[in-house]
Order: C-alpha cells, then structure tokens, then sequence
C-alpha cells in the first residue's frame, strides 16, 4: 500500500522558517508528478508547489520567492523549504502524488491520486 507521511510543521512567528518532508512508501516516486497544497480554515485546499520527474518547479503567486520544493529520489522524500512565512501561510499542508503516467503537472494542472494526511502550519503575527 502506497503511503505518504509528512512531518516538519509547526508553530513560527512571522518571518520564521520551517521545512516540511514527505517521505513516500511502497511505491519509488521518482518518475511521477509530486506537489504540496494546503488548507487554510474556512478556505479551499489549493496548490502551493509543484514538482516534475525532471526537477521543474511551478509555485503559488503568494509563495514564489519564499517557499523552495525539492525531491530526493533516492530517498524517495519531498521536501517544502518555507521562508519569510507569513500568517496567512497558516494551514494544514498536504503532500500529494499523481502516481498516473504522463499526467499534467504544473500548478494549475497537477491533479493528484493520492494524498498524505497533513501537517499543521500555524504563523503568528
């Protein structure tokens, strides 16, 4: 059974860092299509960073410049680097994997097939 568990939120102050992971099991991701989205309360989940097979990257206007996804395929992980954090990054952040060949992958397009169980994000002003 494929699973992907994050870890690495946390409680910061505006300006803070925190980097998230996501280590996938039963399945080796390198090929596929991963990203992070997240969730603020009341608020839709939405994409934040995308991540292709060949390292190409796309971002959320409101995060281009702060946040930095990466892969390590060896490892079989997913990293979110996030800087210069902000309260409104607050919001539970998901890992996510399009583990379908030749799918779009992009930040608009990335539609995932499988999700991790979220991590707490919380900025406070």
């Amino acid at each position: 059974q494929v699973q992907l568990v994050e870890s690495g939120g946390g409680s910061v102050q505006t300006g803070g860092s925190l980097r998230l992971s996501c280590v996938v099991f039963g399945y080796t991701f390198g090929s596929r299509c991963m990203g992070w989205f997240r969730q603020a309360p009341g608020k839709e989940r939405e994409g934040v960073a995308i991540i292709t097979s060949d390292r190409r990257t796309t971002y959320a206007d409101s995060v281009k410049g702060r946040f930095t996804i990466s892969r390590d395929n060896l490892k079989n992980t997913l990293f979110l680097q996030m800087n210069s954090l902000l309260p409104d990054d607050t919001g539970v952040y998901y890992c996510a994997a399009d583990l379908r060949i030749q799918r779009p992958c992009t930040i608009a397009t990335m539609d995932p097939s499988l999700w991790g169980q979220g991590t707490q994000v919380t900025v406070s002003s």
